[in-house]
């Protein structure tokens, strides 16, 4: 096959078949899918090159892809209305892409493929061998085991089938984990003798199953007894013979230098099907094919040419998909792909000889059995104008680029040189089956939803929380004070009165919205960019109500217009000093995997609420107790939008931004233990309600932030994000400096200041010099509320609000001012 003009010249094979006596025979064409070469391997001497695979012979991808999409329909033509219930396994490496292409023709099929790579934390599933390949081990590495245990249809695809030798001990291993009534086997050539087709169907009988097989050619291979005698004999005379003229392949004139393509990979979509591909992630990969192939043609030199994209051992798929778009969009281009590989095949630069180059390189993947040669064929003296080369980060690594590596070795062979790599789609330990906490669990009441509990819409937030909108729970703000401070009762068993903003605190807060949409949109991108790509890429969000709640719902909103992902959103009640809402935990973890769930806040001050999450989830193994936050001014944790300490138009307001919900509310009068947490729904306050329009406004800044968010979740990957705790000494410093020896009532931060004048007794606000326009509504509502304001130079913070420590109901004047009594 020529792969300039498509027309046959000669057999690929005729060379292996000349001198070996090795005969090829079968259905018609089976000459146009197939060549023959030599491998060096003393397992088995030849090896059937195909044309379509995508593998060893560049080839357009649209071919490529096409057939194993043909392959994929014809399976579900076979399995009909079972074809819903089927999960597709793919053989690495060669069939890696053709396996997620059957599954593409399948249309609703998971897809998985067996790795050669161990992943630290993942235990395999299962695993079986490969008899005559050159790396036999395969390992089985799901991030859900599900996805092997499901009841449908199992199928099985690699590039041929031969002797049935690798499909047979596959069969078996799953059979046992999962015993099954149907599997199917695709393979593109079905190579099968009789007594191999009899072995087949007597482990069908054995295992009382149904196993089909679908095949795009049918042949047979005919081998002489000596055959791997006189293919090891060929292939050493053979390569003295090439070691003796030192033949090389044609290179270009100069070096190409390599070029690196930033690709928009969509955040927390795999890059294969290592550890499991759903159809949802092939429709999230089909709606960013345009935009990922857009730098590959702008990076291309004008006037056309040939372009191959190479894939890297494993990773076929997305360099293959990749490759087909660019191919659709470029006509100027005749765009060829291929992957390289471990195993070692003899080059023989003759046209009646699969392989004509071969090139040679150390891995770059760092592989757990040590390092090693790796191969590319086809490509030197291929005439290509320039060439793709695509990687995980897993390859992405120093020794891509060292001399001698896989880019120096493509630079010297085509003029324009690019690549790119993809992120790793970081995998978690398997899920195991797990009890639910308590058998009451099920019995726990549903979330509460808008319209009727909040004035988000229902679909943005569930509130793991119970109603006591009618129950009197507000308290005037120093009793409240003077109760808490006593000792009397405890914050959360009262809520203070709602604060109605003053006309001018509105315009402030409308003013302060305005001037800073744009920032929180950027920690919003950022925050959540992270948590796709670091904690799930299936996340469940549990914001700490109701500061977190707003970001809640915001982050839900970016990663469904980013990323077309729905994100599940709950809201659930966390008190200082009593912990988090344990049966809130417990539905959680009875309706979704612990390990998904993401814990959300505002923002950090001193930490203390992040402690006391850490601590309340000692109990309940699974949840991590990371909080993801848009401000961290504390560095309390690792998951942030920033770390500056800057005004969230949110913490100016109360209920009426934050779905007109109160603060939660624990008392063992009115919360059981078989309840949630209480809170109430201020539906009185509709009218001066600005949730929906905050979250709007902020939304509406997402297009003109990216650019800006993509560069700052690079930057903070690749940043050292341990928590530093600096807050939480700059607050015990305060404490002692202004003789309050009580960590619980320094408050810093824009947030926390906020707070305290809003719903405590507060005494000073310390504020930095430099703060300026973040500090104008805590200057307006010192102002309100008698509270002098200090201006300093030392402070992590733009501002610290500190509670009044020696309040008795004296302490605060006739005209409800506090009183400085310093």
């Amino acid at each position: 096959m020529d792969e300039r003009d498509g027309q046959h010249v000669v057999w690929t094979g005729s060379w292996v078949a000349e001198r070996l006596g090795v005969r090829l025979s079968g259905d018609p064409g089976i000459e146009e899918l197939l060549g023959l070469a030599l491998r060096r391997n003393p397992k088995r001497a030849h090896l059937l090159v195909s044309h379509v695979l995508g593998k060893h012979v560049p080839r357009s991808p649209r071919v490529v892809a096409e057939t194993g999409r043909a392959l994929g329909r014809e399976v579900r033509a076979l399995l009909g209305e079972a074809a819903d219930g089927a999960v597709v396994l793919g053989y690495a490496e060669t069939a890696t892409a053709l396996g997620h292409c059957v599954a593409d023709g399948i249309g609703t099929a998971p897809y998985l493929h067996s790795t050669r790579r161990p992943v630290p934390g993942i235990t395999p599933v299962g695993g079986f061998e490969e008899a005559h390949s050159h790396a036999t081990s395969h390992l089985l590495l799901p991030a859900d085991p599900a996805l092997l245990t499901a009841p449908g249809p199992l199928v099985l695809v690699d590039d041929e089938f031969s002797t049935g030798s690798t499909v047979i001990n596959t069969l078996r291993e799953l059979h046992a984990l999962r015993p099954r009534a149907r599997y199917v086997v695709v393979a593109l050539t079905d190579m099968r003798g009789p007594a191999d087709r009899a072995r087949l169907d007597a482990l069908a009988a054995e295992l009382d199953a149904r196993v089909d097989l679908v095949a795009a050619v049918a042949g047979h291979v005919e081998l002489p007894p000596d055959v791997l005698d006189r293919g090891l004999a060929l292939v050493a005379a053979e390569e003295a013979r090439q070691a003796d003229r030192e033949r090389t392949a044609e290179a270009v004139r100069s070096r190409a230098a390599p070029l690196r393509l930033e690709l928009d990979w969509p955040a927390g979509l795999p890059e294969g099907g290592r550890h499991g591909f759903a159809p949802a992630d092939r429709d999230r990969l089909d709606a960013a094919l345009p935009a990922l192939a857009a730098p590959v043609r702008a990076a291309l030199p004008e006037g056309g040419g040939r372009l191959l994209v190479l894939g890297t051992e494993e990773l076929m798929y997305a360099p293959l998909r990749l490759a087909e778009a660019v191919e659709a969009s470029t006509p100027a281009w005749d765009v060829r792909f291929s992957t390289t590989t471990r195993s070692p095949v003899l080059a023989v630069d003759d046209p009646g000889y699969a392989i004509r180059t071969a090139l040679t390189f150390p891995a770059h993947d760092d592989p757990s059995d040590g390092p090693g040669p790796r191969y590319t064929y086809n490509v030197a003296g291929a005439g290509f104008d320039a060439i793709l080369l695509v990687t995980d980060a897993a390859g992405d690594t120093p020794a891509l680029h060292a001399p001698g590596g896989l880019l120096d070795t493509l630079a010297r062979h085509t003029p324009h040189l690019l690549y790119a790599a993809l992120p790793h789609d970081v995998p978690r330990a398997p899920r195991v089956p797990r009890p639910r906490t308590a058998p009451e669990d099920t019995l726990l009441p549903e979330p509460l939803r808008g319209p009727a509990f909040s004035s988000y819409p229902a679909e943005d937030v569930g509130w793991l929380l119970q109603d006591l909108s009618d129950t009197p729970l507000e308290a005037p703000t120093e009793e409240r004070e003077e109760a808490i401070q006593s000792g009397g009762a405890h914050y959360a068993e009262s809520l203070p009165v709602e604060y109605q903003p003053t006309p001018a605190y509105q315009r402030l807060y409308h003013e302060a919205l305005e001037a800073s949409a744009a920032r929180v949109a950027t920690a919003v991108g950022t925050v959540t960019e992270t948590v796709l790509a670091e904690r799930s890429r299936r996340p469940v969000l549990v914001s700490l109500a109701r500061a977190g709640t707003p970001v809640g719902v915001l982050m839900r909103r970016w990663a469904r217009e980013r990323h077309g992902l729905d994100v599940p959103h709950y809201a659930v009640s966390i008190v200082r000093g009593r912990g988090i809402d344990a049966n809130a935990l417990r539905w959680l973890a009875a309706h979704h995997d612990p390990r998904d769930v993401v814990f959300v806040d505002g923002w950090t001050g001193k930490g203390a609420i992040t402690r006391e999450l850490a601590e309340a989830l000692q109990d309940f193994p699974g949840f991590d107790p990371g909080i993801a936050v848009l401000a961290d001014p504390g560095s309390c944790v690792r998951t942030y939008g920033t770390r500056e300490d800057f005004l969230i138009p949110s913490a100016c307001l109360n209920s009426t931004v934050s779905g007109l919900i109160s603060r939660t509310v624990l008392r063992a009068d009115l919360v059981g233990p078989n309840d949630f947490h209480g809170a109430k729904h201020y539906r009185e306050l509709a009218g001066s309600d600005v949730s929906n329009a905050f979250v709007d406004t902020i939304a509406a800044r997402f297009a003109e932030v990216t650019e800006t968010v993509e560069q700052r979740a690079k930057e903070l990957a690749g940043s050292d994000r341990a928590p530093t705790w600096e807050g939480w000494r700059a607050v015990e410093r305060l404490s002692e400096e202004y003789g309050i020896n009580d960590v619980n009532l320094v408050k810093p931060g824009v947030g926390e200041t906020t707070r305290v004048l809003l719903r405590r007794v507060p005494w000073r606000i310390v504020a930095r010099r430099d703060a300026g326009a973040d500090l104008d509504h805590i200057r307006l509502l010192a102002e309100q509320r008698g509270v002098p304001v200090e201006e300093t130079d030392d402070l992590p913070y733009t501002c610290v609000g500190l509670i009044h420590p020696r309040y008795t109901r004296g302490a605060t004047g006739a005209d409800g001012k506090a009183v400085n009594l310093a």
